[in-house]
C-alpha cells in the first residue's frame, strides 16, 4: 500500500484529512481522531538507519497506536518497529514499501483508531 492509498483510505473510512503541522518536515502527515482530535495516524519519510537497517535511504513509514500488551509480538513481524519518535509503549512504525501486507496496515490502522475513542 503507498502513501496515496493510505491517505485516500484513512479519508474515506473515517472522514479525516490529513494535517501537516510541521514547516521543518512539509511531507509528514498527522491524522486526527475526529471525536477528541488526538493522534491515530502520522505518515512521514525517515532515514532507514532510524530504524536500525543498513541502509541510508529513504522509506515512508506509517505510525499506529497499539495496544501495549501486543507490542512486544508485533515488534517481531518483519516490517514492524518500535514507534519512531513516539512513546514505544504504546505506538508502532510498519513499512509502506510492501514489506507489511495492506491487510495487515489497515488492521492495525482500525486497531488504532479505535483505541484512540
Amino acid at each position: 500500500m503507498n502513501r496515496k492509498e493510505l491517505e485516500n483510505y484513512i479519508c474515506e473510512t473515517y472522514n479525516v484529512n490529513s494535517e501537516f503541522p510541521w514547516l521543518k518536515f512539509p511531507s509528514y502527515a498527522v491524522f486526527r481522531h475526529n471525536a477528541n482530535k488526538k493522534w491515530f495516524a502520522l505518515v512521514m519519510n525517515v532515514s532507514k538507519k532510524k530504524l536500525g537497517l543498513s541502509e541510508n535511504s529513504e522509506i515512508e513509514i506509517l505510525n499506529v497506536k497499539c495496544d501495549p500488551l501486543m507490542i512486544e509480538s508485533f515488534k517481531m513481524e518483519t516490517g514492524i518497529y518500535p514507534g519512531y519518535h513516539m512513546n514505544k509503549r504504546h505506538w508502532i512504525t510498519m513499512l509502506l514499501d510492501g514489506t507489511v501486507s495492506e491487510e495487515k496496515v489497515l488492521d492495525f490502522l482500525d486497531m488504532s483508531y479505535d483505541l484512540i475513542e
